[in-house]
């Protein structure tokens, strides 16, 4: 990529696109287009036709997508799949149908089977059944990787997948219905030590694996993978170790300062016992996570506080 590409980031408000378009912005790229999903309707073939033809991007991130977590996965099913495979159908097809000469498909680590070997190996896709309460979202990602592979195959595509593992940063999801668990976690701590709460559910019991990194950790893997991969099949993006629930709880609980009681609704769901990815494919590219989880964790809260969402919660 050169400076003066002109750069589409599809998904440009949410935690993903957010964090790409700073990273692009850093290093000097200032020719990034972006569109609203009331401007630009991704679900809607037409309209993504006509923006396409009308920009003529060079080089395309697609981190646009319906997101969730368990709950939100498992209630709309029929959403998550319709709304990510029409997403990622029309802007790929599009990408191949004006010539951009390389788009980076970003997926997630719920990709993979629920039973599969840890940690996960790019090899491992379609090595087992999913887990069902996310199948839905993970077969249109699913389907979004192959779809890249094949736009390679017979067209020549530059296409590419990546696959980050859980994240967090700013512009997250603090929806407790909709949210992922560390924003979860963060609001409810911060929500019960304002009030004076004596204690803080989590769901589950605790015991599940999970490996988290910042946003801008991933946007910086990107930003260097659109340089150095040109590859089919996909790419890990995680810094390689993973943390337990009950223990990601107990550190959001000392870094918020709550000194009420934990407890664990043990007749919630645990989701995946453990999705830790490998990320020696990832590392064999020059690349390396930076951040670590509780200098993460402390900046994101800080700027929580003094943000509006303090106010919200």
């Amino acid at each position: 990529m050169q400076q003066q590409d002109k750069i589409y980031v599809a998904g440009h408000r949410g935690m993903v696109g957010s964090a790409i378009v700073r990273r692009l912005q850093k290093d000097g790229f200032q020719n990034i287009v972006t569109r609203t999903s009331k401007e630009l309707d991704l679900r809607n073939q037409e309209a993504v036709s006509e923006f396409f033809a009308e920009e003529k991007p060079d080089y395309v991130f697609l981190a646009a997508a319906k997101v969730g977590g368990i709950i939100a996965n498992n209630t709309y099913r029929a959403d998550f799949i319709y709304e990510n495979i029409m997403i990622q159908s029309n802007v790929i097809h599009e990408a191949y149908k004006n010539d951009v000469k390389k788009l980076m498909f970003l997926g997630s680590s719920c990709i993979y089977p629920k039973l599969a070997p840890q940690p996960l190996k790019e090899d491992y896709l379609l090595t087992g059944l999913l887990e069902p309460t996310n199948e839905p979202y993970a077969i249109a990602k699913i389907a979004g990787i192959k779809m890249c592979d094949a736009y390679r195959a017979q067209y020549g595509c530059n296409f590419v997948s990546v696959m980050p593992t859980n994240l967090y940063g700013p512009n997250d999801n603090y929806d407790l219905n909709n949210s992922h668990v560390l924003p979860a976690l963060l609001r409810k701590f911060h929500e019960a030590k304002v009030n004076g709460s004596p204690e803080v559910v989590v769901w589950g019991t605790g015991s599940p694996l999970r490996e988290f990194l910042h946003a801008d950790d991933m946007a910086d893997a990107c930003f260097y993978l659109m340089q150095h991969y040109n590859e089919d099949g996909l790419v890990n993006i995680g810094v390689g170790h993973d943390i337990s629930i009950k223990d990601l709880a107990i550190l959001v609980k000392e870094i918020v300062g709550y000194e009420g009681n934990l407890v664990f609704d043990t007749t919630k769901p645990d989701g995946t016992p453990r999705k830790l990815m490998d990320v020696s494919k990832l590392h064999g590219f020059g690349w390396k996570a930076r951040i670590e989880l509780k200098e993460g964790i402390t900046s994101v809260y800080a700027d929580l506080k003094t943000s509006k969402w303090s106010e919200k919660v």
